[in-house]
């Protein structure tokens, strides 16, 4: 098959979601050429992506549209439906869609025949009629609908009138846990031969990170020692209001005082989280950094006493993999599917009990024998399952639908539209 592989705008400080999608391209581009598909990056950037220019079995195609070229065609399309309604003048004058519309038809004269969406918010629905696999990383808008980034402005319905579509129509819906495929079939009726789990890959740049920790980091942004850690863009349901109660109760219930780090993007939540660290007097533990690049970020979870990762939405989460992979202890948010995920190899606290969250970074203080067994069990699951697994699986997925695949050509469907 000819298989369009759909990525969105490579932006560091979209977080996890951009770590995910580049560590699949760079696992696809090292399998690409040992497969019996072909593969096509279909993107909005510009320029051809210098990883895949000499690769066999990829190509790229860009969807990138001048201001001129978009006027163009939006002109032609207003000319196309003037005639259409000139000869059919009860047809319904419609020119909204024209972005859809070119899309389809780039991919078909390209002659891609299968599509592979690995952003779950990516889709068009000109291509609905072409087959595609999809990852989904959660459904928190349906079990968690009050936190305001899946609900304000209109977000609840906007995933929703997506995942509708998109979910029921997909070959194969691809996620991370049982938990995740149990949701997917609870909530839009999915057949469970059409789900399939694929465990989130530890990042491949924490697993190829040098040893070393960088001990000038902490003195570049000003950290002392024995810091907890926090990536994690500020959304309301990543928690951070939890985990300034709990070193508060750590610092006034047993004299611990531990420095916390934040790392991460605002996304609207920033500014409250500030106010409630002056409002608890936390403002001497507290460091806020913002967005960091990738080489400080590995040495910052290596030079940390823990993360902590109390988000209140799940199954998958990236962070925790990065930090066993860097031998930093984990505690993380016992949510859905998070003991499938991380096993033994992290403390799991309920996000909501303050006192539970504090207790478990307690423990690691007091225990070095707990806090090494983590590291080591850490690093043992963070080598378990890497990009290359997950995409030979979605390449393992794409061999079993080719047989249906080859029974429909494509090249009828814009015509059709």
């Amino acid at each position: 098959m000819k298989v369009g592989v759909f990525l969105s705008a490579k932006l560091p400080e979209r977080g996890g979601g951009f770590t995910f999608e580049s560590e699949l391209f760079d696992a696809l581009t090292e399998l690409a050429p040992y497969s019996a598909h072909s593969f096509v990056i279909c993107s909005q950037e510009k320029e051809t992506p210098q990883q895949i220019s000499s690769v066999k079995n990829i190509d790229f195609l860009s969807f990138h549209l001048s201001f001129q070229e978009r006027w163009r065609y939006q002109l032609a399309r207003v000319r196309k439906f003037l005639s259409i309604k000139l000869r059919h003048p009860r047809s319904k004058f419609k020119i909204e869609g024209w972005y859809d519309d070119f899309i389809l038809k780039y991919v078909v004269e390209n002659g891609i025949n299968f599509i592979l969406y690995i952003n779950p918010f990516y889709f068009y629905k000109s291509l609905l009629d072409l087959p595609y696999v999809t990852v989904l990383w959660d459904l928190q808008h349906q079990l968690q609908p009050y936190f305001p980034e899946v609900s304000a402005n209109d977000e609840w319905e906007r995933r929703e009138k997506l995942y509708a579509v998109k979910l029921r129509r997909a070959s194969t819906i691809i996620t991370g846990t049982e938990a995740g495929k149990a949701e997917i079939e609870r909530f839009y009726q999915v057949p469970t031969q059409r789900i399939r789990i694929l465990p989130l890959p530890t990042p491949q740049f924490a697993l190829d990170a040098p040893v070393c920790p960088d001990l000038s980091l902490l003195e570049k942004y000003n950290i002392p020692n024995n810091y907890l850690l926090y990536p994690a863009q500020f959304w309301s349901h990543k928690n951070h209001v939890g985990l300034l109660l709990a070193i508060k109760l750590l610092r006034e219930k047993y004299n611990l005082i531990f420095p916390l780090v934040f790392i991460g993007s605002d996304r609207g939540n920033e500014l409250y989280v500030r106010q409630m660290v002056a409002e608890l007097e936390l403002s001497k533990q507290v460091h806020f950094l913002g967005f960091v690049p990738q080489e400080d970020l590995m040495h910052l979870y290596r030079d940390a006493f823990a993360l902590t990762f109390v988000s209140f939405f799940g199954p998958d989460n990236l962070p925790p993999l990065e930090a066993m992979a860097l031998q930093c202890p984990v505690i993380a948010s016992n949510v859905s599917g998070a003991k499938e995920q991380l096993g033994d190899a992290a403390l799991l606290v309920d996000p909501k009990d303050v006192e539970q969250i504090a207790l478990a970074i307690k423990s690691l203080w007091d225990d070095s024998t707990l806090r090494q067994e983590l590291i080591q069990r850490g690093l043992k699951r963070a080598t378990k399952w890497r990009a290359i697994d997950y995409v030979k699986g979605i390449c393992s997925i794409l061999d079993e639908f080719e047989p249906i695949r080859r029974c429909w050509s494509s090249k009828e469907l814009y015509q059709q539209k």
